[in-house]
């Protein structure tokens, strides 16, 4: 590798890692209010799920804090594993929609994490309930995080050059 690419590469690695620590921060700020966890979920470090529109590298950064989040709010594993991969696949998919309308970036997390969420509630952590009401208190919180909070830090970040 030339040092062009050694600089990329540890550009990307820096910035997926500020990414990450910044996820992971907002993310005990909200478990400090008992926001993180549960079925109503106001994770403020949702708001930064619109955030691969922007940069590739906060694919990895999100992915990570969310593993680094879980854990250390206490998730048992198959939250660990399971959550954090439906903000991997929310992540690329808003990558891809980085050329489409903005509203649409809160899109992808907002579906996943309204899917995968209530299964690992009713079938991990054994909440009885049923699984439409979930996914509606998760689809609630899910859409103040990333549809609201999201779309108010858009045009900060779009301003920024990340």
């Amino acid at each position: 590798m030339n040092q062009s690419n050694n600089r990329s590469v540890a550009l990307y690695a820096a910035e997926g890692g500020v990414i990450a620590a910044l996820y992971v921060v907002l993310t005990l700020i909200s478990n400090a209010f008992g926001l993180a966890n549960g079925a109503v979920q106001v994770r403020i470090s949702e708001a930064l799920t619109i955030l691969p529109a922007f940069a590739p590298a906060a694919i990895p950064g999100l992915f990570v804090g969310c593993i680094l989040s879980n854990t250390f709010t206490g998730a048992i594993l198959p939250d660990i594993i399971f959550g954090s991969i439906a903000t991997l696949i929310a992540a690329f998919a808003t990558r891809a929609l980085r050329n489409k309308s903005r509203f649409l970036l809160p899109v992808p997390p907002i579906l996943a994490n309204t899917i995968v969420v209530p299964l690992i509630l009713k079938y991990a952590y054994h909440i009885d309930g049923a699984l439409i009401y979930m996914m509606l208190t998760v689809f609630a919180g899910e859409f103040i995080s990333c549809g609201i909070l999201g779309m108010l830090i858009y045009p900060i970040i779009e301003r920024i050059d990340i």
